[in-house]
């Protein structure tokens, strides 16, 4: 009896923990803000994986620093700044690549949504010892 109970306990355990694994993907899917509010990001699945692709800028303006001189002349609404993004050990996070239209560069990436509404990116370089971000906030 106490065995058979035991499996029932951790089987509806492992099942919650599944569910909950899919739910915080759900979450993180959406509009995003930047901080400084100069753009906006929506986050949805692309295969197994989360992306972003910019929706909106302040002052629209194309994608003048990318390597690739073909696409230096393309708008950078539509453009897919976060990719790949899929979930890692740490609860909530998500690891992929991060393109930076500023530099032209591509960093390894990370995503974490730390609240209903906040969901930090970061950028790292030298196989993640040196990361740099910031925090988005739902957009409305």
């Amino acid at each position: 009896m106490l065995k058979s109970t035991l499996t029932m306990m951790l089987c509806a355990v492992g099942i919650f923990s599944m569910s909950a694994t899919v739910s915080l993907a759900e979450d993180a899917k959406g509009d995003w803000v930047r901080p400084n509010g100069a753009s906006k990001i929506r986050i949805s699945t692309c295969g197994n994986a989360l992306c972003g692709k910019l929706i909106w800028l302040k002052t629209p303006r194309n994608d003048t620093a990318n390597p690739d001189a073909s696409k230096r002349s393309r708008p950078l609404v539509g453009v897919q700044i976060v990719q790949s993004m899929k979930p890692t050990k740490q609860a909530n996070q998500w690891k992929g690549k991060v393109y930076n239209a500023e530099d032209g560069k591509t960093y390894t990436g990370f995503i974490e949504l730390t609240s209903a509404n906040k969901l930090k990116l970061e950028g790292c370089v030298m196989g993640g010892l040196i990361c740099k971000g910031e925090t988005w906030t739902r957009s409305n």
